[in-house]
């Protein structure tokens, strides 16, 4: 058993001990968990990430809803217990579904068991990955010259070059790339360019931008993976390779950069893993729209409440964002990154991006 999975059921028992220690010395039952709510979430301004306050929530029997949680836990611990002994693992969606056989003690809807798994990584600072647990997504793709080391099923290491052993899909993110399952080796690039659109993603392969710039593509299919963000944060600290994101025009996109560079509020206990604080935003900009004259839609109220709730939220506390809000705000609409097609399938390898890039100082 690998050392990663003997840690997690180690501390997944102690949890386990503590309810026993606490029944045999006659005290009620209870679990304390740190709370996981807006209110006690803020941004770690030093290091530039979402972080988890340190308020908690105690999980006592005394209560009927909280006993019943305290008992799905004892499911789970259970069923993870018996997945890492057995090398078996269960999507989120399976173990909803195994906890039918829990009697009172299963799920009403998968939301529940989702936050249940997240609650067990908070209580024993494991992945859970670490419990065998998995999503029904993989991570997005890349492509670009550097070489993957993955270990697969049959426990063998094969190495893979994201540019020549691939084809125009790229290389599939897996769910676990942590260092035991992924590593990389021979990174032959200049920067990363994490991609909001499939459809964009496949301009820029198609144009043959990772090699005309000597860059990795990333596609981050819209809200980015977890599994996804995790390649691109070990990419930028274990390699040191810049990362730019590249998204649509709207507060939705921004809130996709802002998830990557800083973490999501709902996984800021896992920010140290996912968030990659000097990313930077290339585009699409509200000053692009002006600037490069591109097809666009009227926001909608959604939009504009998004963008008035972007310009609070310390994320964006910035000069650069703050004028780009309001300038979105002003100019009442936003773009998509296929709208540089505008002026021709090439424009955005040939003369938008080697332009934005360049004033990062990329290209």
């Amino acid at each position: 058993m690998q050392e990663r999975y003997e840690e997690a059921l180690e501390r997944l028992e102690n949890i386990a001990e503590r309810f026993y220690d606490q029944i045999d010395g006659g005290d009620i039952p209870e679990m304390k968990v740190p709370t996981r709510s807006k209110s006690n979430i803020e941004l770690d301004r030093r290091e530039g990430v979402w972080k988890l306050g340190d308020s908690k929530t105690t999980r006592s029997a005394k209560k009927l809803k909280s006993a019943r949680m305290l008992l799905r836990t004892l499911y789970m611990l259970e069923l993870i217990q018996d997945m890492i002994e057995d090398g078996k693992s269960s999507t989120l969606r399976e173990m909803y579904y195994i906890s039918e056989g829990w009697d009172k003690a299963k799920f009403n809807k998968q939301s529940e068991s989702d936050s249940l798994a997240e609650d067990m990584e908070l209580v024993t600072g494991c992945l859970r990955e670490d419990f065998k647990l998995r999503p029904e997504e993989d991570g997005a793709r890349l492509i670009g010259d550097i070489t993957v080391e993955e270990v697969n099923r049959k426990g063998d290491v094969r190495k893979i070059n994201c540019r020549d052993d691939v084809g125009d899909s790229g290389y599939t993110i897996p769910y676990n790339v942590e260092s035991d399952k992924v590593n990389f080796t021979d990174t032959d690039v200049d920067f990363m360019i994490a991609i909001e659109t499939g459809g964009m993603f496949d301009r820029l392969v198609e144009n043959g931008f990772d090699e005309e710039a000597n860059a990795l593509l990333v596609h981050l299919k819209g809200q980015p993976a977890r599994a996804t963000r995790r390649v691109i944060k070990r990419l930028s600290e274990e390699e040191d390779i810049p990362v730019v994101v590249f998204t649509d025009a709207d507060p939705w996109s921004f809130r996709i950069f802002a998830s990557v560079a800083y973490g999501a509020i709902n996984t800021a206990y896992l920010s140290d893993f996912l968030a990659t604080p000097t990313a930077e935003y290339v585009g699409i900009t509200a000053s692009d729209i002006m600037t490069y004259d591109l097809p666009t839609d009227k926001l909608s109220k959604n939009d504009r409440k998004a963008l008035e709730q972007e310009l609070e939220d310390p994320r964006f506390d910035t000069e650069f964002w703050k004028q780009e809000i309001e300038t979105m705000l002003d100019i009442d609409k936003k773009a998509e990154q296929q709208a540089l097609a505008k002026y021709g399938l090439d424009y955005v390898t040939d003369t938008y991006l080697p332009e934005k890039l360049g004033e990062m100082g990329l290209m």
